[in-house]
């Protein structure tokens, strides 16, 4: 089946439901928007802690907020994506607002703001201690009663099409690759549909689901990156994975394991050692408050040195009823294994949380693929540099959200259906009978990239990644050659080319940089001798 939109969103975070909302808005053609699984799954409702944006005028200004932003980065950051997201937050915030989006207030009517770490004023707006699930569910209403915006969940796209799906050789030198569109597995035919477009945006979230333990959910199998690297698109920054320092532990939840935010470090909470000794004072002078790579590397070490399964975070000390009311949530959660957090210490562990790179877009969201854009976390605008600053990451995908509608409605009247694109083939195919086997490459990639390629790594470990990824590899392309397209198989391609992807990245920075940390290069190139 072919069916035509104008704007096609792979992707249902916040990215993709704020860029559909604008172009619909705009009333310049048809919107579909799919998602894999159902329009509430993904990254964004997990993120706890908030969205940053300079707010209180009287102490804060946007001058500090790029300061932050370019610290936490190891300078590595584009001054311009900084530039552009800082000063474009507040626009952001409104737009939020203005869908239904509510952020906590105090009793003054102003927004109740926190601070993170990393951040050196009070700027991050929240809801409580669940502020992604309630952006995500502000934008789902907005979305779902919008009438110029489809919605398709369950659907999986299996493929950017380019001129590569019309017979024409495209090689990461060709310099007018161009998209047209997507083959989407459709769950009810279980066959794969031929979505054209005009203009298609990748939306589709982050890579955790390659580590063995992830604060992102199953889904984030990092679709978006390995279609666009297949596609022969540009993709950086890829050694930079974020490990949050401080998701909960409790063996037997690994995806998603459940997020501690940052914002209880802000709020007053001590990382220690179990027996009550504190420790982060041997790393960084703002102790608990230091950027989450640091703290991560920290009580990695502290774990091995002491032979630990994990640390702890404590709010013991903190008013207990106030400590209820801020992360009221986490009680919860916490209180359902056994825990109270007003009177016990919160066991917690570092694991993959977001990843930093991904598609290289420029300020307009543009990919180097023409008519592909990429927003929210599959993408890499510049702005996280080496490590991504706290709550940096919703409010950059509002951000370019905004900048890839207003500059695809700019030139989509240029563009045309691509009508030659041929119909996906699976001829000769058969039904797929290997699922043990998928399970087990899953898990088999999870070990690998926790192993070797986690949050200290050293070339031999990475070496050793890269072997043992590409077998994986070379055994899994076969079998997606044999078999009907299933979404098992597509997501484990996708996990092995991302995996893949962070490995070889991180062998080619021969320094150690912001969340990529490697023993035989400790230093920074600058500082080696």
């Amino acid at each position: 089946m072919i069916r035509k939109f104008d704007f096609l969103i792979i992707g249902s975070g916040v990215a993709g439901m704020c860029f559909a909302l604008k172009v619909a808005e705009a009333g310049k053609g048809k919107v579909a928007l799919i998602c894999k699984t159902t329009l509430d799954e993904a990254n964004t409702a997990k993120a706890q802690g908030g969205i940053a944006s300079v707010t209180n005028l009287e102490v804060d200004n946007f001058e500090k907020h790029i300061r932050d932003t370019m610290i936490a980065g190891d300078y590595i950051s584009d001054p311009a994506a900084v530039e552009q997201v800082v000063k474009h937050a507040p626009e952001g915030i409104r737009d939020l607002v203005k869908w239904g989006v509510k952020f906590d207030k105090n009793e003054n009517g102003e927004y109740d703001l926190h601070r993170e770490g990393g951040h050196s004023e009070f700027r991050i707006l929240h809801h409580a201690d669940d502020t992604g699930f309630e952006i995500q569910r502000g934008l789902m209403e907005a979305v779902r009663q919008h009438p110029r915006i489809k919605v398709l969940e369950n659907h999986f796209a299996v493929e950017i099409i380019t001129q590569h799906h019309l017979g024409i050789e495209v090689t990461r030198r060709t310099p007018d690759i161009e998209c047209y569109g997507a083959y989407v597995l459709d769950p009810d035919t279980h066959k794969i549909d031929t979505f054209l477009s005009k203009v298609t945006l990748m939306a589709t979230g982050g890579t955790g689901a390659v580590y063995a333990t992830t604060t992102n959910p199953n889904i984030a199998t990092g679709d978006g990156i390995a279609m666009v690297y297949r596609a022969k698109g540009t993709v950086e920054g890829m050694e930079f994975v974020q490990f949050h320092p401080t998701a909960l532990y409790h063996p037997g939840e690994t995806h998603p394991a459940y997020l501690i935010t940052e914002a209880m470090r802000g709020y007053g909470g001590i990382l220690r050692l179990p027996n009550g000794e504190e420790f982060m004072q041997k790393y960084d002078k703002r102790l608990s408050l230091a950027p989450r790579d640091i703290v991560a590397r920290a009580i990695d070490k502290e774990m091995k040195i002491h032979g630990i399964d994990h640390v702890c975070l404590d709010v013991t000390h903190k008013d207990p009823e106030e400590t209820k009311h801020h992360f009221p949530n986490i009680y919860a959660k916490c209180l359902s294994i056994g825990i109270d957090i007003t009177k016990q210490y919160i066991p917690v562990v570092p694991c993959a949380h977001y990843m930093c790179g991904g598609i290289k877009v420029d300020l307009n969201a543009c990919s180097s693929i023409r008519r592909l854009y990429a927003v929210g976390e599959c993408s890499c605008t510049g702005l996280h540099g080496g490590n991504r600053l706290a709550s940096n990451s919703l409010i950059e995908a509002v951000v370019y959200a905004n900048a890839a509608a207003q500059h695809s409605l700019s030139v989509i009247d240029q563009y045309e259906f691509n009508d030659k694109v041929p119909e996906w083939n699976d001829e000769g195919t058969m039904t797929n009978e290997e699922k043990v086997l998928i399970a087990q490459d899953m898990r088999e990639v999870g070990q690998i990239m926790s192993n070797y390629v986690g949050i200290v790594r050293s070339d031999l470990r990475l070496k050793r990644a890269w072997t043992r990824l590409d077998l994986l590899y070379e055994e899994t392309e076969e079998l997606f050659k044999r078999v009907k397209a299933t979404k098992d198989i597509c997501e484990l391609r996708n996990m092995i080319n991302v995996g893949y992807l962070i490995t070889r990245q991180a062998m080619e920075r021969k320094e150690s940089r912001g969340l990529h940390y490697t023993i035989d290069y400790p230093k920074h190139a600058y500082d080696q001798k």
